[in-house]
């Protein structure tokens, strides 16, 4: 079986927002250039299907055997538990739309999806083995050897899941079978796969990324994409419909702007309805054209704060990408 961890997977996807981190420099390319590196629009849809679903690894996938899983509830609670996938199966559960995105996301990459997951919330589980009045983080323990933390008080808001199903079918092996965590607005890497132990500690917890200089809080920076046209795509005629994605974490989106200028003046876009409060939104803009030519594509968005996404390009490392997505398109 072929491993992937994060670093090879974005060697292998990145090449959309390598592109578009270029395109300051776009308008004077060759056509050798954009041969080269014209990508093609991509399909704007509110579900990612499970099998186009962004996949990071640091270790590969490890195999579960169901029958021998289960889930150990431990560390400073009064009622520590062993969970069978049965037990855990059997209890009521809940079904929440959420988009996950990768902290290596850079403007206009792909490592970001939509699902609707199912599952129980880490709430209950956790008033269940009544934890400690000192609890401060609650760790995820996975079965390749990762592990990752969110504050006490995070997990208790209700809406982290302890998620078994994605878009109506279990979790496939690459993407945490038979339980992963879903925490909506923390980066990917909080939300851990292949669960086999969530432990309660009175400290704060540093898991396998945040020993290596990464954000411990792993709050997601607003993002923005232009999904079509492509960058460096054609266009004929004189009207298009300019489509892309939208999210701020948490906070959700309430607004988006296109230019198409390179951000001398900017465009008010229509937004559709989320899903739900932590999923990203879709947006369009009608573009007149006034003339054929190369024209520089940007887009920025706010967040249900009034925050706005920051437009100074930043890389990954700490805490999360940031900048603009830009692409150029040519008009005939």
């Amino acid at each position: 079986m072929i491993k992937f961890n994060r670093r090879m997977f974005l060697r292998s996807a990145g090449l959309g927002a390598l592109a578009a981190g270029w395109s300051a420099s776009a308008e004077a390319g060759t056509f050798f250039w954009k041969r080269l590196f014209s990508v093609p629009p991509r399909d704007t849809v509110l579900i990612t299907p499970n099998d186009k679903f962004y996949i990071v690894s640091y270790a590969g996938f490890p195999a579960i055997d169901l029958a021998g899983w289960s889930l150990y509830i431990g560390g400073l609670v009064k009622k520590p538990m062993r969970m069978t996938f049965a037990d855990f199966y059997g209890r009521p559960s809940v079904e929440m739309a959420a988009t996950l995105i990768c902290i290596d996301t850079l403007p206009g990459a792909d490592t970001i999806s939509n699902a609707v997951w199912r599952g129980i919330p880490l709430k209950s589980i956790l008033e269940e083995a009544v934890p400690d009045p000192a609890a401060f983080d609650v760790v995820f323990h996975a079965a390749d050897g990762y592990s990752d933390s969110i504050p006490f008080e995070r997990a208790m808001n209700g809406d982290v899941l302890l998620a078994y199903t994605m878009n109506g079918e279990p979790l496939p092996q690459a993407h945490g079978y038979p339980l992963r965590a879903v925490v909506p607005g923390l980066y990917g890497i909080k939300n851990v796969k292949w669960i086999t132990e969530i432990e309660v500690v009175d400290y704060d917890y540093k898991g396998y990324w945040q020993q290596r200089g990464w954000t411990d809080k792993g709050e997601i920076r607003i993002i923005s994409r232009i999904d079509n046209p492509g960058h460096y795509q054609e266009i004929k005629g004189r009207e298009h419909t300019v489509i892309g994605l939208a999210f701020g974490g948490y906070d959700g989106i309430s607004r988006v702007e296109l230019s198409t200028d390179g951000g001398k003046t900017w465009n008010p876009t229509a937004l559709d309805p989320p899903l739900s409060p932590y999923t990203w939104v879709l947006w369009k803009y009608h573009w007149e054209i006034p003339s054929p030519g190369a024209y520089t594509l940007m887009v920025r968005a706010w967040d249900k704060r009034g925050q706005i996404q920051p437009a100074k390009l930043e890389q990954a490392y700490p805490a999360g990408a940031s900048g603009y997505h830009t692409i150029v398109a040519l008009v005939s």
